[in-house]
């Protein structure tokens, strides 16, 4: 079991995240772009900043990848223990005042991730796992879904900034394939949704390391499956998943096989 301390400081620093955003929200915020379509807000700057100086001062042998800011400086070894956070998860969501946003934060030991903390501020929900430990609802223990079939599934999915139609012929199979599909804007909410049994499924690609760590684990300590669209083992640098209930796993990864024997370059 990990050292106490570090879920104790993953739910501190994603909580006072979820602080800052909500004050950004009454107070207003400058936001700039990272590319056409990518936002970056002082939000997000500021969660960021807050995070790195409190694992600087209770682990200064850390190190950290975020979002905004990177990770170590360039030649500096990489330590045992990384810290992985996203301070703002559903930025778009946020600047245009529509409540689906969170702060992640994870832990990786040895580059497997053992704690994770995600917070939605506008809902107060904190979601928390602890490798072997199960995953966490404000405290109350949650489980998966027991969707069996495909047909009943409600699935989520996201896309990135860049457009491909082909994602839009995936979108459209999962569609024919299962009852309904969300699109939220935020892959950490989709995998602790998918942890809390609101969803059965979730897949998406072209995601990076903060999105998914700590919802990854969470999922998996909710009972539920995490893999790679091609079905290989789970690796939240590979960028892309899919995360279930375990139960429809399969029939996601057949309408992503079916949709890949047509598109093989997608």
């Amino acid at each position: 079991m990990p050292d106490p301390r570090f879920l104790a400081t993953a739910v501190e620093i994603v909580l006072r995240a979820g602080e800052i955003q909500l004050a950004g929200q009454q107070e207003g915020f400058r936001v700039t772009k990272k590319g056409v379509r990518d936002l970056v807000t002082e939000v997000d700057l500021e969660c960021e900043r807050m995070c790195r100086a409190v694992i600087a001062e209770r682990f200064p042998e850390h190190d950290i990848l975020a979002e905004e800011l990177g990770g170590a400086a360039a030649g500096q070894p990489a330590a045992r223990c990384r810290w992985v956070f996203d301070p703002l998860d559903g930025t778009t969501n946020y600047t245009h005042g529509l409540p689906i946003f969170c702060a992640s934060l994870a832990l990786q030991i040895g580059g497997q991730t053992e704690v994770g903390a995600v917070y939605d501020a506008s809902r107060r929900e904190l979601f928390t796992a602890e490798r072997g430990e199960g995953a966490y609802l404000n405290g109350r223990a949650m489980r998966v879904s027991e969707t069996s079939e495909a047909i009943d599934a409600l699935l989520v999915t996201g896309f990135p900034y860049f457009f491909k139609p082909e994602l839009v012929e995936l979108f459209a199979a999962f569609l024919q394939r299962g009852r309904a599909v969300r699109r939220l804007g935020s892959a950490a909410l989709d995998l602790c949704y998918v942890a809390a049994g609101r969803f059965d499924g979730f897949w998406e690609q072209h995601l990076k390391p903060w999105d998914v760590a700590a919802g990854a684990l969470i999922v998996e300590e909710a009972g539920g499956r995490m893999t790679g669209m091609d079905g290989s083992a789970f690796d939240p640098v590979a960028g892309h998943l899919v995360a279930s209930n375990g139960r429809v796993h399969e029939a996601m990864l057949d309408v992503i096989r079916e949709f890949r024997a047509r598109f093989p370059s997608a």
